[in-house]
């Protein structure tokens, strides 16, 4: 079975605050101690971390749950709760990281230790000593910690290559990756020897050099499905320059332009932005007896269907197994590397919008529903914050959140929507009555 994993959904679950602290101060010779508890600590985030390294997901296969630690509690003498220290998770170069629930893509992690927070961990609760005031100097009220962002996430890999090696199974492909990279692909006489993408290093007689993948084999009717269909074309997408390699000897039994057409045709389909890609066109086994008279028919057949005014692709006739033709091309790839810059991979629409963490002010403050046992539901996120953050052991700190509810117009919102005296009002799973 294949070690390779591209693709990973997981849970992460930042640290939440540490709660804060009632405390007073008293001391034999200190009248009127007044409040002493302290604030809560800060909780963990979760942090992802480039590890070139890794080269899959497989760390992600069984252990697919991050929660990170919470912060501590606040204590007295007014001292703070420590904060808790970041989980750092590691990911392989190229790693692609979108939320789950959006599909928005929240970064991509391309060099070795490139860092980002994908869940931030809460503020710590304020202890009573924050409460303090003129009218009230002894207040027996604390916050909860605020709770850590929590989200479900999805990992793709997408291997960083310079260029990429696509075509028919059988082409030649992993051989070709084979004789000009150190890199040892499996190689066989049959469709599909390859199953996972393979990388390795070029370097020139002139010194220059390059990532190559070689990737699975492509057929028609990938983009719907068929064979291996396009569940490692995501590997293209990082790289600038395509090598489509052709087998020219027509061993298939295919003719080689409609194997050329038949593999852009699927390369459109998974991604237009794929054909933005410079192509050169490796014709390969020249060695074999019919190649030269099939390169002379593709040779037309390209010309005959190019727009006149369109510039041709480069076309090289190399053998793998000879090594005939394989300088010239490299040199030929390393020259349109050069020219070629990085290809934006995704627009705006899919990238999410840099993070805020505060409340949008234009978001309605909460939203009242009707529960079907007719209890009134309260939700919305500065509501649910203030209420997961309410400590409600203490009298104090329930008459203060039931003043912020007033003060958010939460009352009035009720009354006008009809509720009565004694109606069961439910945030979460927490219940109490209205009072008019």
């Amino acid at each position: 079975m294949s070690m390779f994993l591209d693709t990973a959904k997981i849970q992460v679950k930042a640290g939440n605050g540490g709660d804060g602290m009632v405390a007073f101060r008293r001391e034999k010779y200190v009248p009127n101690g007044g409040p002493w508890g302290g604030d809560g600590g800060r909780g963990g985030n979760v942090v992802f971390v480039v590890d070139e390294g890794l080269r899959t997901l497989m760390d992600f296969r069984y252990n697919r749950h991050f929660k990170a630690q919470s912060g501590e509690k606040g204590m007295t003498k007014g001292m703070h709760g420590r904060g808790a220290e970041d989980l750092i998770v590691r990911v392989p170069q190229g790693t692609t990281v979108r939320d789950a629930e959006t599909g928005k893509v929240l970064t991509d992690l391309v060099e070795n230790g490139q860092e980002f927070i994908v869940a931030r961990g809460g503020r710590g609760g304020r202890g009573n000593i924050r409460f303090a005031t003129p009218k009230n100097p002894a207040p027996e009220i604390s916050e909860n910690g605020e709770p850590g962002q929590e989200r479900e996430l999805l990992l793709e890999l997408k291997v960083l290559a310079d260029v990429g090696l696509v075509g028919f199974p059988s082409v030649g492909k992993s051989t070709l990756l084979s004789v000009i990279t150190a890199a040892k692909p499996k190689i066989g006489a049959y469709h599909f020897t390859t199953i996972v993408p393979n990388l390795g290093m070029v370097r020139t007689q002139s010194g220059e050099s390059f990532a190559v993948a070689d990737l699975p084999g492509l057929i028609e009717g990938a983009s719907q499905g068929v064979g291996l269909g396009t569940q490692f074309l995501r590997h293209i997408e990082r790289t600038r320059v395509i090598l489509h390699v052709i087998d020219m000897s027509a061993s298939e039994g295919r003719d080689p332009y409609e194997d050329y057409l038949a593999i852009n045709k699927e390369l459109e389909s998974y991604n237009l932005r794929l054909m933005d890609r410079p192509q050169i066109i490796v014709a390969n086994k020249m060695d074999m007896p019919d190649s030269a008279e099939n390169l002379k028919i593709f040779k037309e057949k390209l010309a005959a269907n190019y727009d006149e005014f369109a510039e041709l692709p480069q076309i090289f006739p190399i053998s793998s197994l000879t090594k005939q033709g394989l300088a010239t091309l490299l040199d030929a790839t390393a020259e349109l590397l050069d020219k070629t810059s990085e290809f934006l991979l995704y627009d705006e629409s899919e990238m999410e919008e840099e993070a805020y963490y505060g409340f949008d002010e234009e978001a309605p403050a909460f939203e009242i529903s009707r529960d079907d046992d007719a209890t009134w539901v309260l939700s919305g996120d500065k509501l649910e914050k203030l209420f997961n953050m309410t400590n409600f052991d203490r009298d104090e700190a329930v008459m203060k959140f039931a003043r912020q509810l007033r003060g958010m117009g939460v009352d009035e919102a009720l009354r006008t929507r009809g509720a009565k005296d004694g109606d069961l009002v439910r945030i979460g799973k927490f219940e109490f009555e209205f009072v008019d």
